[in-house]
């Protein structure tokens, strides 16, 4: 059965719907709810406060652009990470920004609850009395919100919200050109008191301002979270993601303006007012030189600064679930598209369902809302970090956008982003708190129940594109003792899947075993040469740069393993003709248990056979899960090069129920898919003689992979299974023991 894991998402986001994720969750809820906060704790200097966020956010979004650029793919900082790093440790940084999301997501809406609660309260009325009545209220509201949202979300693959946005903006510029309008007949001398004192609580507000409000500046990087949907990424990423900040600040910087400027009585002073009124500051203001109607503006946009903004972070961390189930790194489940809509529904969903039950537990989310502002500026250091790393292992030019003024530039936001940071996490210590628990959760989650799959996801990956262990700084060495010059094309085939070619390194060993006399030592030292001679000519034309070796030793099993750990090999294969010999065998069992790496073992069919002319491969699958990375690598490396049947394998017992059956089937279809997406065959046989099954499946195909038992000191990793295929078939196996 093929497996039809990863389908492909559809481009249908343009410049308008990407720049609309990014100005639907920048523009509106932050800058109502915090402007008030900023300008308690700094005074007028608020304004430079944005602006210092406004910089930082460019030089972030910079930073963002040239990653999203290069790896179009939706997940974002997550997606960026798992290429410069690994799944494992990518799976960290996704688990932040998709909480960040989410509690940025309970904000927006709870915040719509409120302002909706407020608006209602201006209708006269019983009915209206007795619904304010009800203390949760607010609550229902936000979930009524939520509900509508998750619906809308399952049914369009575009970011939606274009409608908020528009209306949004439209009563912005309308507060900012009334605004505009009265500063013009203000004298000059009320405006220049307006900034006194300027640095109202010092450089320690300034600071404190920046810290509160830098989340107003969350939004360019959620365009990311969706690359994978977006048309022409390598220029519309980087053009969204400055024009959502250029959006943002032309809309901040005016509106702080005219609050502060024509927005206050002659007698009042904005630090005062703001302190007693944070999070309706700018309604006061609007009020005051638009009278009404002012006022009401106010209302409305953040009515629909809310609604859009919880639904760029719904749409964002849906798209974050979605990226981590494909690497299994959460259930594969959250992985499922929709046919017909092209929306990955159960992540969205379950993205839901997790916002709505915050919303229940946590109706007061300052805390939570102070964690979401520290994640996101650990999570944008984290993103010009690796930046840099991918920058510096890329090793040429890129045609896509690259950030000026490198290297200074990343350094710069990085380093304010993690002061900013640090701040944060000291001023608002349950901001920490909260970061822990979830990254405590996180971790057990992981441990429990995902890392061994995310291992073979990444090996799949790293074979199917060798380009990744570059962007990871990788470079693996792998041993290859060489010995028959025969042979020698296909090791090198196989070396090739453990140590991929350019990043990968491979060690050739030539062990050369003192003769009885010189023509015999001249004798072997010559069949030496000739076949580390047909090692090198084959690894030129695999593209690896091989290391050599030769060496003088008595006993060759011995000098392997010293090469071994002298080395620091990370895996060894070894090339062996025949398993009939005892002490062959016995040997084997020594060497796999003494050294410290990965164990390949390639037994060959006959003198001179290739790997290249393979058209059916075989892999048994019975449980080895600690296996599976390995299988990954060398099954993908094959589909890569030479594109052979692969069928994975499972034997049941007899009397193996249907729904047993079923549920094995679609582990089997999971794991051959995650291996090799959408291009492998599964096949379930019950039968009691899985000796003799699996002698008859390998005759019927070119090469089996198969996993070697864990040895120990009472268990043979050459059991006698492995022996029965060696010595009464004829095609060519792949033993993997893996340490």
């Amino acid at each position: 059965m093929p497996s039809t894991e990863k389908p492909p998402t559809n481009r249908t986001i343009g410049f308008i719907g990407a720049t609309g994720i990014g100005v639907g969750a920048m523009v509106g809820g932050g800058i109502l709810a915090l402007a008030g906060v900023a300008f308690a704790v700094s005074g007028p200097s608020a304004i430079l406060a944005f602006t210092l966020n406004g910089v930082i956010a460019l030089i972030t979004a910079l930073s963002f652009a040239e990653m999203a650029a290069a790896n179009p793919q939706s997940g974002g900082t997550y997606t960026y990470a798992k290429k410069a790093l690994t799944v494992q440790v990518a799976f960290g940084v996704g688990w932040v920004v998709w909480f960040a999301s989410l509690v940025a997501a309970v904000l927006y809406a709870l915040g719509f609850g409120a302002f909706a609660i407020f608006a209602i309260e201006q209708i006269p009325g019983s009915t209206v009395e007795t619904l304010m009545s009800f203390s949760g209220f607010p609550t229902v509201l936000a979930l009524l919100s939520l509900i509508f949202y998750a619906f809308r979300l399952t049914r369009t693959s575009g970011s939606g919200g274009a409608l908020a946005n528009i209306g949004k903006l439209s009563v912005f510029a309308i507060l900012i050109a009334g605004g505009l309008a009265a500063f013009v007949q203000t004298p000059i001398s009320e405006v220049r008191e307006s900034f006194r004192p300027f640095f109202s609580g010092g450089f320690t507000g300034l600071v404190a301002a920046m810290g509160y409000t830098f989340i107003a500046l969350q939004g360019f990087d959620l365009i990311g979270s969706a690359a994978g949907e977006i048309k022409k990424p390598e220029k519309t990423i980087p053009k969204a993601m400055v024009a959502t900040i250029a959006v943002g600040m032309a809309i901040y910087l005016p509106l702080l303006f005219v609050v502060m400027t024509v927005g206050m009585q002659p007698d009042q002073s904005i630090a005062e007012v703001s302190a007693a009124n944070p999070e309706t500051v700018i309604a006061i203001a609007a009020q005051n030189y638009l009278g009404a109607f002012g006022f009401w503006l106010v209302i409305v946009a953040g009515i629909l600064a809310m609604l859009s903004a919880l639904q760029a972070n719904l749409f964002a961390a849906s798209r974050v679930a979605m990226a981590m189930a494909r690497d299994r790194t959460l259930h594969y489940s959250l992985s499922y598209v929709d046919k017909r809509f092209g929306t990955p529904v159960t992540a969205i969903l379950v993205t839901c369902a997790i916002v709505g039950a915050l919303i229940l537990i946590l109706p007061d989310v300052a805390a939570a809302g102070a964690a979401s502002s520290l994640i996101f500026l650990i999570t944008f250091a984290l993103g010009h970090a690796i930046m840099m790393l991918m920058r510096k292992r890329s090793f040429g030019k890129s045609d896509t956008f690259r950030v000026p003024l490198y290297p200074w530039l990343p350094l710069i936001g990085m380093t304010a982003c993690i002061a900013l940071a640090l701040f944060q996490a000291v001023a608002e210590p349950a901001a920490g708190i909260i970061s822990l628990i979830w990254l405590l959760i996180g971790a057990v989650l992981f441990v429990s129940f995902f890392v061994k799959r995310a291992r073979v996801i990444d090996a799949s990956e790293e074979a199917l594109d060798p380009e990744l262990l570059r962007l990871r700084g990788l470079s693996p060495l792998v041993l290859l003792p060489i010995s028959n010059p025969a042979n020698a094309e296909s090791m090198v085939f196989v070396a090739n899947a453990l140590a991929p070619p350019v990043v990968g390194r491979v060690l050739l060993l030539s062990i050369v075993t003192p003769g009885k006399d010189r023509e015999d030592i001249i004798l072997r030292l010559d069949n030496n040469r000739k076949a580390m001679q047909q090692a090198l000519m084959a690894s030129f034309d695999s593209g690896l740069r091989p290391d050599a070796l030769t060496t003088i030793a008595n006993e060759p099993w011995e000098e392997i393993e010293r090469v071994v750990k002298v080395h620091n090999c990370r895996s060894m294969l070894l090339g062996l003709s025949s398993f009939s010999e005892l002490q062959t065998t016995q040997n084997l069992e020594k060497l796999v248990k003494k050294v410290k790496c990965d164990v390949v073992v390639f037994r060959q069919p006959y003198s001179g056979w290739k790997i290249t002319e393979v058209k059916k491969v075989l892999i048994p699958v019975a449980g080895q899960a600690s296996h599976d990375r390995l299988r990954a690598r060398i099954a993908a490396t094959l589909w890569r090069t030479i594109q052979p049947e692969i069928t994975f394998l499972n034997i049941l017992p007899p009397g193996t129920t249907e729904t047993r059956r079923e549920a094995i089937r679609k582990n089997l279809d999971r794991f051959a898919g995650r291996i090799i997406p959408g291009q492998t065959q599964t096949l379930l046989v019950e039968t009691d003689d899985v000796k003799g099954e699996l002698i008859r499946q390998t005759k019927e195909h070119d090469l089996v992979i198969m996993g070697l038992g864990k040895p120990g000191p009472e268990q043979r990793a050459f059991g006698p299974i492995p022996i029965a295929l060696a010595e009464e078939t004829d095609t060519a196996l792949i033993f993997i023991s893996n340490q």
